[in-house]
């Protein structure tokens, strides 16, 4: 059985649902199956995602950006010598614990590693073995006698990246190291060949390219999502879940009703925030019924009975407008804070979404928009980037594009002006654009 915890984690690019519906399951998990879990989020969180949780007291979610096992993993924090102490120590040391000795400086900073070998190779080249007693040999200073070019890994370093040289290298325990160069610890080759793997619950998304770093070297355990078929591959069966509702915190909220576990006030408030920003306070048309009675139900848990509705509308028009004020964000910020990427046949392309009440906050400085976003078509090596801009009060969007015009050129919109399409009635990225895109490519 795993010691790990496991790690409830949505999209990159994280938006207000994916955040929402990662600490709400993680809560769920916990109190209906006694897991160990931790709510992650897989990138910086965005204006309107860090109101919902600053109003409802919530911590940032711990940030997860690889998956990937890392030395800090594996570290065994085991004792050190000093370079004074002696071969006899130094031998008492290794049989009190069956592993090499370690030698730090004054710093704590390795020095090096007593081993069969080096403790060899210094006597056979300074001593002469027949003339010296035995018990002088073992009061030479292991400072003297230890291997000084023991490889150093950081703690933070993702294992992966250094598995190959320690293949084609003969030692068999390796120096743990702090960014300042000080000791963590030791850890071994047969712990790099087979390092425990991270434990992953997926939410709100199910495609591999808008999934954490490092998937492919964890162990995935289960997907919540109300999106498309991706969709990520697994060694094992797992359980998998996808439904047609405005918001993945919807999902969440029925099984905690399903399990009749009451939300506290903070839980059930993130979660409404979830559902009122992927729908638009249910002016998207991925709005369901099921939306609407979650919605309600955690607003009674979040507010209190008395005015749950009333409070509800409040909040949520507060927090649409806490996510539509770009005027302190930068252009790379407006095209990355809520950018997914997406694969047609051969074609791959990225589509950002940004919520504004007045086109002007984003066409006003739409030269600097479309440099943001060929940047970032270029950083990802695709097909070609759009930036949806809708307008939550008007409810419809603009689309701005940039990269091989062949590939949209054919947009199914009224040109505005070069590469920036009208969208009437279009608010939903998920089940009114993207379907529009991939039938063009296909």
């Amino acid at each position: 059985m795993s010691t790990l915890p496991v790690y409830v984690v949505g999209h990159k690019n994280p938006d207000t649902d994916c955040v929402a519906s990662a600490i709400g399951y993680a809560w769920l998990l916990r109190e209906r199956d006694g897991m160990d879990t931790v709510a992650a989020r897989a990138g910086s969180l965005n204006a309107q995602t860090r109101f919902a949780l600053s109003h409802f007291g919530l911590p940032l979610p711990v940030l997860l950006e690889d998956a990937s096992p890392r030395f800090d993993q594996i570290v065994k924090p085991i004792d050190a010598l000093n370079p004074a102490q002696t071969l006899a120590e130094a031998w008492e040391f290794t049989a009190r614990t069956n592993r090499v000795a370690p030698v730090l400086d004054i710093w704590r900073r390795p020095l090096g590693m007593v081993t069969g070998r080096s403790v060899f190779d210094y006597l056979s080249k300074r001593l002469n073995m027949a003339d010296e007693p035995f018990s002088e040999l073992i009061r030479v200073p292991c400072g003297e006698a230890c291997d000084r070019n023991v490889p150093r890994f950081l703690a933070t370093d993702r294992i992966s990246d250094h598995r190959e040289s320690v293949l084609r290298d003969q030692n068999d325990d390796y120096w743990v190291i702090d960014r300042e160069g000080k000791y963590v610890g030791t850890c071994t080759r047969a712990d790099m060949m087979k390092p425990p793997r991270m434990r992953l619950v997926l939410v709100d998304h199910n495609e591999a390219m808008q999934a954490v770093n490092g998937l492919q070297e964890a162990d995935l355990l289960e997907v919540l999502d109300h999106h498309r078929l991706g969709t990520v591959n697994t060694a094992i069966p797992i359980a998998f879940h996808i439904d047609i509702t405005g918001s993945t915190s919807t999902l969440v909220a029925e099984r905690m009703r399903l399990a009749r576990q009451t939300p506290p006030p903070e839980i059930a408030g993130i979660l409404l925030s979830g559902i009122l920003s992927d729908t638009l306070m249910y002016k998207s048309p991925t709005t369901t019924a099921r939306d609407k009675g979650s919605a309600i139900w955690l607003a009674w848990h979040a507010f209190g009975v008395d005015d749950a509705e009333q409070k509800m509308q409040e909040y949520g028009s507060a927090l649409l407008r806490a996510g539509a004020d770009l005027s302190n964000r930068s252009a790379q910020d407006i095209v990355q804070a809520d950018f997914k990427m997406f694969e047609s046949g051969v074609v791959r392309f990225g589509v950002a979404q940004v919520e504004v009440t007045h086109y002007d906050a984003v066409l006003g400085r739409a030269e600097e928009v479309r440099s943001a976003l060929r940047t970032l078509q270029e950083q990802k090596s695709l097909h070609f980037a759009a930036l949806m801009i809708t307008d939550i009060v008007e409810n419809d969007s603009l689309l701005i594009c940039v990269g091989d015009a062949r590939y949209f050129e054919r947009m199914p919109f009224s040109r505005m002006t070069d590469n920036i399409w009208e969208m009437p009635g279009v608010v939903s990225r998920k089940k009114q654009l993207l379907p529009t895109i991939l039938g063009m490519l296909q």
